[in-house]
């Protein structure tokens, strides 16, 4: 399904794969470990195979293995790249890296226990494919829980976020990887990026229950938990 939205964000995510994890502890001043470890505690206890949903380098799915040692997780991305500079974290995790689209997983219905998507959902077009898909492989009753950045047209510590957002971003990301597009391309898409409440919508809409949304920073980023119905 590689149309030509999904190659441009698998062209983007590849050519900053190897500053990604640094960009990510530096513009979020080292929150965004804070927000992965809380987005993995809002899962129940597991014992069986887990789908990390655009895994990228493999810090959640590291952190999934870390919470529930009995776990295996299944990373899936669509940038081998990515994935590929995750390869060292997973040394012995059982942590299971496969490059496919989120829109047509390569896996066998009601295979999973819970679904972890942090900070790719809104490189996912239509959501609704996605939506459909993780609901598929989950097993009844299993949970899926999103971590994503809330919508940027909400102004936010007076506007000091939003011109974070709109000027500064860009500027280091350029500074540090040398690729402004990706940037430009990751500022755009948290502006577009529809309100929580529209994303509960999405949720329901598609099929899921037990939706509830929590703010974090100010609701710079927001924690969507559902689950498939039992």
């Amino acid at each position: 399904m590689r149309d030509a939205h999904s190659r441009r964000v698998a062209g983007l995510f590849g050519n900053i794969a190897r500053f990604y994890d640094l960009l990510n502890h530096v513009l979020s001043l080292g929150l965004d470990r804070l927000w992965r470890r809380a987005m993995v505690r809002c899962l129940p206890p597991l014992r069986g195979p887990v789908l990390d949903l655009a895994a990228g380098t493999l810090d959640v799915s590291c952190e999934i293995c870390r919470q529930h040692p009995q776990a295996q997780v299944v990373a899936v991305d669509f940038s081998h790249p990515m994935l590929a500079r995750g390869h060292a974290k997973r040394t012995g995790r059982p942590i299971w890296p496969v490059q496919a689209d989120a829109r047509l997983l390569p896996l066998p219905d009601a295979s999973v226990e819970a679904v972890t998507v942090a900070f790719g959902i809104r490189n996912i077009r239509p959501r609704s494919d996605a939506f459909a898909e993780i609901l598929r492989v989950l097993r009844p009753g299993g949970k899926l829980v999103v971590l994503e950045f809330g919508t940027g047209r909400r102004r936010i510590w007076g506007g000091l976020y939003n011109w974070y957002l709109q000027r500064l971003l860009p500027a280091i990301g350029r500074m540090v990887s040398r690729d402004p597009e990706a940037y430009r391309y990751l500022a755009q898409t948290i502006a577009a990026f529809p309100h929580e409440e529209a994303l509960a919508q999405e949720l329901e809409e598609a099929g899921f229950t037990l939706i509830r949304y929590t703010p974090m920073a100010s609701g710079i980023v927001f924690l969507h938990e559902a689950s498939r119905p039992a």
